[in-house]
């Protein structure tokens, strides 16, 4: 290789090092119809369209935020790769989309094969639990624009769904219920305001989370939790007409996503408590209600909505593929000059 590209803090070889050690991690998530993935200039995927009869692609791209910085800061970087992958299946099940394959983009300064594989390895891991294959991505080298350890990382996912399936909101009514499924904790989103609070507070990623048996680090590093297979397994069953992730911006920012004109989202604040984690750092930093649903998804991951009728099976149905759910409120009918959410 190029001794001076070298000297300019761009190693090709170590590059080429990198695509064997993430290779066979990547194939081993591949779906039949993967025709070919990493190494190529594109990755090839055959639509199985005899299984549709108006399929709908859908596609999302997300990254993890500034999670990033503590996963480097406490050089547990396999994690985050979950987080990757749950930003943007989730998103896609919204729709109620099932992935189909999934891309990377890592950018360094320097690339550290053995620390980044890890990465790739835990993308791999979370798309084999959702069922969707890694067929490629980008790994950029870029000394000047990111110092030391740091790196950047964004996913990007495509999903499909018949078309009478789509789930879009539009059959939201009043009377229907707001099912909450739980989180594993914040997720990847408010963590400038969780480091800034670490910080202010002199805490470090070893201090103890009062009345918890984990560190601050353990606690903030828990993984996104990967909805997407539950959500198939209730579109299947139940009848959901609409489906919330809570990211950034809170409940108060992601419910009214989805409802239509006329609809209110009436929730019942009192029906659950913080997380430990949650509530630690709300006391901590001073938060208001409306700071804490603005900022974070406050012990609720995953927002369904459906029909009255249905919201204790669905709940049923949630518990039995491992994550606890709750009905958390109603949607009501919309006074055009009111706000789309409000808070009891």
């Amino acid at each position: 290789m190029s001794s001076r590209y070298l000297a300019a803090g761009v190693d090709i070889d170590r590059g080429d090092l990198f695509v064997r050690l993430i290779g066979k991690t990547a194939r081993s998530t591949y779906r039949p119809e993967v025709l070919s993935g990493i190494g190529g200039f594109a990755a090839h995927f055959r639509l199985a369209t005899d299984r549709y009869r108006e399929p709908i692609l859908v596609s999302c791209t997300d990254g993890v935020g500034t999670k990033l910085k503590i996963a480097i800061e406490c050089g547990q970087p396999g994690g985050i790769g979950t987080d990757l992958v749950a930003m943007c299946v989730n998103d896609l099940a919204c729709s109620g989309a099932e992935p189909l394959f999934f891309l990377d983009y890592l950018a360094t300064g320097t690339l550290r094969p053995p620390f980044h594989a890890r990465v790739i390895e835990g993308i791999a891991a979370a798309c084999k639990t959702v069922g969707c294959a890694l067929v490629g991505g980008e790994t950029a080298e870029m000394p000047g624009v990111y110092q030391g350890d740091d790196f950047d990382l964004a996913g990007f996912a495509v999903g499909i769904v018949e078309r009478k399936e789509l789930i879009d909101g539009s059959g939201i009514r009043p009377g229907h219920t707001i099912v909450g499924v739980a989180s594993t904790g914040f997720h990847s989103n408010g963590y400038s305001l969780l480091r800034k609070l670490c910080a202010d507070h002199g805490l470090s990623w070893n201090t103890q989370l009062p009345d918890t048996d984990q560190t601050i680090g353990e606690a903030l590093l828990s993984p996104t939790a990967l909805y997407s297979p539950l959500v198939q397994a209730l579109v299947a069953r139940h009848r959901i007409a609409g489906i919330a992730h809570i990211t950034g911006g809170g409940l108060t920012a992601n419910i009214p996503r989805i409802l239509p004109a006329g609809c209110q989202a009436l929730i019942d604040w009192s029906h659950w408590e913080l997380p430990p984690a949650m509530a630690y750092f709300a006391k901590l930093g001073g938060l208001s209600d409306d700071e804490l649903r603005t900022v974070f998804n406050c012990g609720v991951g995953l927002v369904l909505v459906v029909p009255a009728a249905d919201a204790e099976k669905s709940c049923g149905s949630c518990r039995k593929h491992g994550f606890h759910a709750i009905s958390i409120g109603t949607i009501g009918s919309m006074d055009p000059a009111g706000p789309q959410i409000v808070f009891l």
